[in-house]
């Protein structure tokens, strides 16, 4: 058995649940435990997967926030992307969106 990086006094032991928060998505993941202070050492692989699904879900690294103002057009109103997010996500005024209300929150998904 390997002896704790950290403190040095207890043994490391394999462990399967390793709780790893991102944007309160909870992943549990593989590693090692150590017996005397119980920090934990997740797996490399593990916490590669991690961040992947992460990266897919859109919270790794932290989302972006964007604070605007919204301007009257007709009887409505109007939201502008900024051109540098309309460039990465190659938007025109062709491009279907979904927009869902969530709670106080608007969601704005790209329709394919």
């Amino acid at each position: 058995m390997r002896k704790c990086l950290i403190c040095e006094k207890g043994n490391l032991i394999k462990v399967e649940d390793i709780i790893f928060e991102v944007e309160n998505y909870v992943f549990i993941l593989k590693g090692e435990r150590c017996s005397y202070c119980n920090e934990e050492f997740p797996y490399e692989e593990e916490t590669h997967k991690a961040i992947e699904t992460s990266k897919k879900l859109g919270v790794w690294p932290e989302p972006m926030k964007l604070y605007r103002h919204l301007s009257r057009s007709g009887g409505g109103l109007v939201f502008r992307i900024p051109s540098d997010l309309e460039k990465q996500l190659k938007l025109d005024e062709n491009t279907e969106i979904g927009i869902t209300k969530i709670g106080n929150k608007i969601v704005i998904e790209l329709e394919k």
